[in-house]
């Protein structure tokens, strides 16, 4: 019976620390969705299609023969869509205590809606714990640096998004 683990953001934009996040649950789960939140409280800097689509374009190298990892957007309760899907887990990187925090909250939450579904946190690799799209988008905007931080692909949309050279 395979594993289907689900890996819910709003990717805005993929970062090395959601891939790192990536690679470790594909060595645990047979299968992995990378579930691309439509409605959420942040102002995104992307559509919901790019979104998906730089996201698709980043896990190509992560599907095997054994494995599949797949991009889906979804919207509403997480936990509706993990049953939509046949999974009981969810996967969540963890970078910080304050992240640690408010993923707890959100487990307990889910664990009240649906008690069949499973959290897995995933902590963040020390290369990868400081990295934040946020951060990421805020260092574009001001035309710094972020080549250590995305992909060539992501840094040239977002460079593109916010109309930089």
């Amino acid at each position: 019976m395979k594993r289907i683990a689900i890996y819910p953001g709003t990717f805005d934009p993929i970062t090395f620390g959601h891939l790192d996040i990536i690679k470790r649950a594909t060595q645990l789960f047979d299968h992995l969705i990378i579930a691309v939140a439509k409605d959420n409280a942040k102002q995104n800097l992307f559509t919901l299609d790019e979104r998906v689509a730089l996201v698709e374009e980043e896990i190509k190298v992560f599907n095997s023969q054994e494995k599949t990892v797949i991009v889906e957007e979804f919207e509403g309760l997480l936990v509706k869509f993990a049953k939509q899907k046949n999974s009981q887990i969810i996967i969540r990187g963890l970078r910080a205590v304050s992240d640690f925090e408010y993923e707890f909250q959100m487990f307990g939450m889910n664990s009240k809606l649906d008690p069949q579904i499973q959290t897995v946190f995933l902590p963040a690799s020390e290369n990868t714990q400081f990295i934040a799209s946020k951060l990421v988008k805020e260092i574009a905007k001001l035309n710094g640096e972020i080549d250590r931080f995305v992909s060539k692909n992501v840094s040239q949309a977002l460079k593109q998004k916010l109309q930089i050279s």
